[in-house]
């Protein structure tokens, strides 16, 4: 991703500046960290770089396409092929299984087709460690098995990119831990993550830091902990 003299302007008296001239540059395995205090531009950043709105003004090339000029049909396809999303809450149905539940993400997504459909939700979960848990219930897994499935549902597309806005902010510190591990892991593998958060601990896991306030983006020296 590529971001240049981005700004996002929502219309007021007087106007609100919600990012301002943000210059951000992330490369392909990279794990960013997103912090800073409620209402400091966070989610609108997130949004922006989801493909879910577009900026007032400035550039932003994701896989070296600029985004700013394409249709919504166009910025559809393309986030549907790039990006994976994961929030804080899980968003799973509580009648579909696990497996079921990841394959929801083509079925609304439009990726992929019927046929195959079910192994690929299969090696999603078993690329997060819980193809053993693909026939479960929600209502059978730890909070942290229910994140899990969440990733593995963002990764149905195998997206370049996994935006997480506060992935964490339900799960207990051993649950945290373990996803802590699994975004390694998926670094490992080539997913670039960029990550939302207020918890420290998650912060200090990324290898790059931003810190975002009054719209304003600066990059901090990273406390390396993984």
């Amino acid at each position: 991703m590529e971001l240049r003299q981005l700004c996002r302007e929502y219309p007021a008296t007087p106007p609100v500046r919600a990012l301002r001239d943000v210059e951000l540059t992330v490369r392909r395995g990279d794990h960013l960290a997103v912090v800073g205090p409620s209402g400091s531009g966070k989610s609108t950043l997130l949004a922006v770089l989801g493909l879910l709105d577009r900026p007032t003004s400035g550039s932003y090339s994701l896989d070296g396409v600029e985004t700013v000029d394409l249709s919504d049909g166009e910025r559809t396809a393309l986030r549907g092929q790039r990006i994976g999303f994961v929030f804080q809450s899980f968003h799973l149905l509580a009648h579909r299984s696990a497996r079921e539940n990841v394959e929801l993400a083509e079925v609304h997504g439009g990726g992929g087709g019927r046929r195959g459909r079910s192994r690929r939700a299969l090696a999603a979960l078993e690329q997060v460690g819980l193809g053993h848990r693909a026939d479960f219930l929600p209502s059978r897994l730890s909070g942290g098995e229910r994140q899990r499935v969440a990733v593995a549902r963002a990764l149905m597309g195998q997206p370049a990119l996994l935006l997480c806005d506060e992935p964490t902010g339900n799960l207990d510190s051993a649950n945290t831990e373990a996803l802590l591990d699994l975004f390694d892991d998926l670094r490992e593998q080539g997913v670039t993550l960029l990550v939302i958060t207020h918890d420290d601990v998650v912060s200090r896991r990324a290898a790059r830091r931003v810190r975002i306030a009054d719209g304003v983006l600066t990059e901090e020296l990273a406390e390396v902990g993984g």
